[in-house]
């Protein structure tokens, strides 16, 4: 059934849509946190400007019959190219937000990568569905970091997503406005209490019928804790502008599985991570939401991809919200994306029926990127599908 907005009275036909319908349904300090860049968010909208400006060639009188999305990403069997991202504090847009992300993937046959910072805990994402990917930061707390290893390793993760360009937080306009992370002045405070209050959706569902309020990946670090600022001021002094290449060797002798880096821009970086052993990079800017300014991950995938050759397989993310976007990435070098904001505004939107619709969405346009360029396999997507870059 696809999936209808009342109010609207119109089928959901994009990713777009379901943006709409978030910022709609989501209270503007969510919304912003979801849809938000760093400083100026000049990065956030070349991730977008960027995949636009690349143009298909479309090639005609082929026989296009058979096509096919199927493909292999880490050992494991995925039916279409695209992968749900690790989206901290999904829980705060829809109740149990990852449990039904999680669900959606496995209903079409791609994986979903839970993140540190979610609402849901691991194991209560594993006890409804398959064993997710698992997404970790390097902490301070070295101790609580191999335990969360330790926690995905019994779970059966089959890898492992290691984030590496959070040294030190990214700063967020949008955010600082909101009184995110911040204290904001009396009347901000009383025209935020307003908003919440005109999103009776998101407080009767969410805001009392959710929990909002704990992280479960995090619970056993913070047993006090109450309110999301006691998790914030705590993720916080974690992230560690120590870390360097010599901390891999030590996830490695807390995990067994496949390793993924993910925030890789640069060519020399790449190279760096195919020399340490890694089996996977991700080549991201974190949606936009670090360091601002720098190239859009379209930009600067067909750089890591020549870089690393056949030895490390690439994926990418930031800015991908359809599978147009995904069969020019492919083109250019990536294995598969990761997509975060597409399924956030979706869950937040219509819940796992959303996130589903999202996936069909995409797949049947990878289905007919492939017909009109007359490609029948999505492992034969080369740069002469591109007219130019």
């Amino acid at each position: 059934m696809l999936a209808r907005d009342r109010s609207l009275n119109l089928t959901a036909a994009s990713v777009s849509d379901y943006r709409e319908r978030a910022r709609r349904r989501l209270p503007r300090q969510l919304f912003d946190y979801l849809d938000g860049g760093a400083f100026a968010e000049v990065t956030l909208e070349r991730n977008r400007v960027d995949l636009e400006a690349i143009a298909f060639r479309q090639r005609v009188l082929r026989d296009v019959s058979d096509r096919r999305l199927e493909t292999r990403v880490l050992g494991q069997d995925l039916a279409m190219p695209v992968i749900l991202a690790p989206v901290g504090f999904g829980g705060m847009f829809a109740p149990r937000a990852e449990v039904l992300a999680a669900r959606a993937a496995a209903a079409a046959g791609v994986p979903f990568v839970e993140s540190t910072l979610s609402v849901c805990s691991l194991e209560e994402v594993t006890r409804e569905v398959r064993p997710p990917w698992f997404q970790l930061y390097v902490m301070k707390d070295r101790r609580y970091a191999e335990d969360l290893m330790a926690r995905a390793e019994a779970a059966q993760c089959p890898t492992l997503v290691l984030t590496v360009d959070l040294p030190v937080v990214g700063q967020r306009y949008r955010d600082a406005r909101n009184g995110i992370g911040a204290p904001i002045g009396r009347t901000a405070q009383i025209r935020r209490g307003f908003d919440v209050a005109r999103h009776a959706r998101w407080v009767r569902e969410v805001a009392r019928g959710g929990r909002p309020l704990t992280f479960g990946n995090l619970t056993a670090a913070l047993p006090d804790a109450r309110v999301p600022n006691d998790f914030q001021h705590w993720v916080a002094g974690q992230f560690d502008p120590a870390v360097t290449w010599d901390d891999l060797a030590w996830v490695r002798r807390h995990w067994s599985g496949p390793v993924v880096l993910k925030g890789i821009l640069d060519p020399e970086d790449a190279r760096r991570a195919r020399d340490a052993g890694v089996d996977g990079v991700i080549v991201s800017n974190h949606g936009g939401r670090q360091l601002d300014g720098v190239p859009s991950t379209i930009r600067a995938l067909p750089a890591v991809a020549a870089a690393v050759g056949s030895e490390v397989e690439v994926l990418m993310d930031g800015g991908v919200r359809s599978g147009l976007d995904v069969a020019k990435a492919l083109a250019l070098g990536a294995r598969a994306c990761l997509v975060g904001r597409a399924w956030a505004y979706a869950v937040a939107a219509d819940g796992e029926r959303g996130v589903r619709r999202v996936l069909e969405i995409m797949r049947e346009e990878m289905r007919v990127t492939l017909g009109l360029t007359g490609v029948n396999d999505v492992a034969d997507l080369t740069p002469d599908a591109l007219i130019s870059f």
